[in-house]
């Protein structure tokens, strides 16, 4: 079983997420809620949600299915930050130039999913 959440437009540069991002990648979904519970980047606040958000989608399809739920089963499948649109400010220097400032945003993928056990073939 899989389940997917999206959270877009984030205001994180890409690069600040996938810092946060690499640190929980392939872990158990548990275990990846406590490492970021305690991160001290800015972008593991996001980031966490998107976990918890992920697992709660799996809680739904699920119930939906009529599946049993256990929490300690899932693992993050697939974890990415793709770069989403940047907005662009302007900031007065000196002698009349303006300098541009790039504010970037990124949009955050987490996968969750049952790890399967199965024979090798």
């Amino acid at each position: 079983m899989e389940a997917k959440a999206i959270a877009r437009y984030l205001r994180v540069t890409p690069m600040k997420a996938r810092r946060v991002v690499d640190l929980v990648r392939g872990k158990q979904a548990n275990e990846a809620l406590a490492i970021l519970q305690f991160a001290p980047q800015g972008a593991s606040e996001p980031v966490y949600k998107v976990v918890a958000s992920a697992l709660a989608n799996a809680r739904q399809h699920a119930d939906k299915a009529g599946v049993a739920f256990n929490e300690d089963d899932f693992v993050i499948t697939e974890a990415r930050v793709d770069e989403g649109p940047t907005m662009k400010r302007f900031r007065p220097r000196a002698q009349g130039r303006a300098y541009r400032i790039n504010k970037r945003t990124s949009h955050v993928t987490i996968v969750v999913g049952t790890e399967e056990k199965g024979g090798d073939q």
